[in-house]
């Protein structure tokens, strides 16, 4: 009798998990169906530049008009890590077959607990799938930025961001854009004055100097 509460227990514990393990994979599907109904009402040309990844691309509300001649999609998704990414990549990059890619991820994975290790294995399997579908789209892999809320992981990202430059050094056909070093203060630390009240969320002024990063990587042939 014991052996059969045991049993029937076992049951209902691993279905729960089952459950809430799904959840967390498909947390985005409502929201990306919702983006890719929202883009195909308004149309989209194949060979666009595509933007993907977390808030800091998510809320960057002037980026077409920053770029007027490049056209631009955005399909950031707030709160997703390279995981996250990996499991949306077809609906949010590779259906729409961009010329050039950029992804802004490992800041939420390295706040969540992720070691650079761990984002880098994910961001490989990430652009080795754009390169198989997509062979001539090059991918550019956005540096973590410095924030005051999240100062006290500096050394994380640090070593995320060495790990991904080594990486695109490494790669064909894939870039490394630093967003790191312009975001700083002289003495080293996050400007203040580029962020919105939360302290992880850039301002317009914020985006300005993002700008000038990605210029040459927009604008190049």
């Amino acid at each position: 009798m014991k052996a059969k509460h045991l049993f029937s227990l076992l049951v209902v514990i691993l279905t729960f998990g089952c459950l809430n393990l799904q959840a967390q994979e498909n947390r985005f599907d409502k929201e990306v169906a919702q983006m890719s109904h929202h883009l195909d009402s308004i149309g989209w040309a194949k060979g666009s530049v595509l933007f993907t990844g977390s808030s800091s691309v998510r809320m960057w509300k002037s980026l077409q008009d920053q770029f007027p001649e490049v056209p631009i999609i955005n399909t950031g998704f707030g709160g997703s890590t390279a995981e996250d990414l990996d499991a949306q990549l077809f609906p949010l990059v590779l259906r729409l077959e961009p010329s050039k890619v950029f992804i802004y991820e490992g800041d939420n994975d390295i706040n969540g607990g992720k070691t650079a290790a761990e984002i880098m294995a994910t961001l490989d399997k990430i652009v080795t799938r754009i390169q198989k579908q997509l062979p001539n789209t090059t991918v550019n892999l956005i540096a973590a930025k410095p924030s005051p809320s999240r100062w006290e992981l500096k050394t994380s990202y640090l070593v995320l961001n060495d790990l991904m430059r080594q990486y695109c050094t490494a790669h064909e056909n894939v870039n490394f854009v630093n967003v790191w070093d312009i975001m700083l203060d002289k003495t080293g630390v996050p400007r203040a004055d580029i962020f919105i009240g939360d302290n992880l969320h850039m301002n317009e002024k914020g985006y300005a100097l993002w700008k000038e990063i990605f210029t040459p990587f927009l604008i190049e042939d």
